[in-house]
């Protein structure tokens, strides 16, 4: 599975972003997906997961209702809307792809080139 991840950009604190994330092979569908991002001197952080159908979403505590995972397989897209940014969102987001559960941070093994998102206060 290759991913693009786009949507980045700068913004104001209070705005919004949706973030894309195409992939490429025909089991997209079979793949949890998973949102992470790292802020300048700071470890890589997971943000949000997907189950394969979409059923079922996990978010970081940070994100809890102001982002929102979903996903579109018949166009192999994962997305991530983010609302009500704050500078502390400021980072590199990367989509990733595993076959697991998305109650588990690890085990992702496809990840993306990552799209700057920056939020200025």
């Amino acid at each position: 599975v290759q991913l693009q991840a786009s949507g980045g950009g700068l913004v104001q604190a209070g705005s919004s972003l949706r973030l894309s994330c195409a992939a490429s092979g025909r089991t997209f569908s079979s793949y949890t997906m998973g949102w992470f991002r790292q802020a300048p001197g700071k470890e890589r952080e997971f943000v949000a997961a997907i189950s394969w159908s979409g059923s079922s979403t996990y978010y970081t505590d940070s994100v809890k209702g102001r982002f929102t995972i979903s996903r579109d397989n018949a166009k192999n897209t994962v997305f991530l809307q983010m609302n009500s940014l704050k500078p502390e969102d400021t980072a590199v987001y990367t989509c990733a792809a595993k076959v697991g559960p998305i109650s588990t941070m690890s085990g992702y093994n496809y990840w993306g080139q990552g799209t700057q998102v920056t939020v200025s206060s």
